[in-house]
This record gives structure tokens, sequence and C-alpha cells, in this order.
């Protein structure tokens, strides 16, 4: 778990509370349904009429990397292909047939099985960049998909502040609940700004440093597999791929 993420959230949200308490507003007026479902609402339907389904559900699943990011187990997998090379080099790479049931990650798999099925260096990572670049290129669409909707909240906002000052207006006759109903429609621009720049954009951000030392864990899957396939000894194979972790 993030526990930076967290603490910027709540650090987020306490400067906010504590600075209306203190400019002695009360509390409540921040809390609005109405304008949270016009923003949030709007939002949503904005960065998914400009989304394709496969990238906006990635986009949706990627959200979680936030909090809980992806487990990075560069050293697990240094120790591994450095052991898969000692391996090679005794008994073959078809020895390395039997290590294939017990990787989880397809990525790994998928390189593995090129490497016992005798494809040299330069076919494996042929291959497996064209995988890089697939994956790489559908995950940074789903983080610009929270970004845009750093764009579109501001903008939803201002339309929510605009709908809450046509009902005030509609009310001109009521002239002591003016003030109320003033302050009560900008909240929808609080929310609008507050999204975007508190959870919208550093999420999307996040994101795509996530994405980035995803991409060079795969990088260094190749490096390590091509080394596998020219027989370098295991213990230089070791040492370059802790390079990556550096």
């Amino acid at each position: 778990m993030d526990k930076l993420t967290l603490l910027g959230l709540l650090v987020a949200l306490v400067g906010i509370l504590t600075g209306q308490v203190l400019e002695g507003s009360n509390l409540n007026v921040l809390f609005q349904g109405t304008a949270f479902m016009i923003v949030f609402g709007g939002t949503l339907g904005a960065v998914m009429v400009q989304s394709s389904s496969k990238v906006f559900i990635t986009a949706i699943k990627m959200g979680r990397w936030a909090i809980i990011p992806p487990k990075s187990a560069g050293l697990e997998l240094i120790g591994q292909m450095a052991e898969w090379g000692a391996l090679a080099r005794r008994e073959g790479m078809l020895a390395l047939e039997a290590r294939l049931s017990d990787i989880p990650d397809p990525f790994v798999r998928k390189g593995l099985q090129l490497l016992v099925d005798g494809h040299s260096a330069e076919q494996i990572r042929e291959v497996l960049e064209i995988d890089i670049g697939s994956w790489e290129q559908l995950r940074w669409q789903g983080a610009r998909v929270w970004e845009a909707a750093a764009g579109y909240s501001p903008t939803v906002g201002i339309i929510g502040a605009v709908m809450g000052l046509m009902h005030v207006m509609q009310n001109l006759s009521e002239p002591a609940k003016l003030g109320s109903g003033i302050a009560v429609a900008f909240v929808a621009t609080i929310y609008g700004v507050a999204f975007a720049n508190i959870i919208f954009l550093p999420v999307a951000n996040k994101l795509k440093a996530i994405i980035m030392q995803q991409t060079q864990m795969r990088d260094m899957v190749v490096d390590g597999l091509g080394a596998i396939a020219n027989g370098e000894n295991p213990r230089l194979i070791e040492l370059k791929l802790q390079s990556y972790l550096n």
C-alpha cells in the first residue's frame, strides 16, 4: 500500500477544511450532494465519451495503483534469471521447460518459452518488445483518461455554479436567502477544481511513474533472457540486471 498517497490526500483535505474553519465559515456548506453529482457525473460522462471501452475499463482498474501499486519483483526476477542462466549452461535450454509452470507472469513465461524453443536473443527481443509496446500504449492511454478528467472537472464545476446561480435568480423575491444560495452554488466550482488538482491530476502522474517502472522491469527481463540465449556467465547476468534496480 502506498501510504504517501493516503497521507497526501489527508493533508490536502485537512488543509482545506482547516482553512474553512479559520475563515469562520461553516463546514456544512462544503458538503453538497447536488454539486457532487453534477461534477462527478459530468466529468465521468465526459471521459466516457472520449474513451474507448477498453481504455476506459483499463483506466478504472489502474486507479487502484495509486494506493496499491503493482508488486515489484525485481530482485526475485534477477535471481531467477541468474539461476536459469546457470541451468541452461549446465543442461541446455530444454532444461528450462520445467520452470514454465512456476511462472505466474504471462510476459516472463512467454519470454522463457521463446528461450526454450531455441530462438536467438535478437528474435526474443523482437517479439517481446512488440509485447512491451502494446502493454505500455494501453496503460498510457489509461493514465491519460485520469489526466483528461482533470481537464473536464473544473469546467463541469463552472456549469454547476451557473446552474446554482440560475436557481438563486429564481428566488430574488427572498433576499435573505440569496447569500447562502450563492455560496452553495459556488461549491460546485470548488469540487471541480479540487477533484482536478487533488485527485485526478496527481493520480494520473503517479500512474505514469508506475508505468515507467513496470516498463523498465520488462526491459530488464528482455535483457536477461537475451543474455541467457547468448550463453553469458550467470554472475555477469546478475550484475548487469542489478543496474536496473539502481
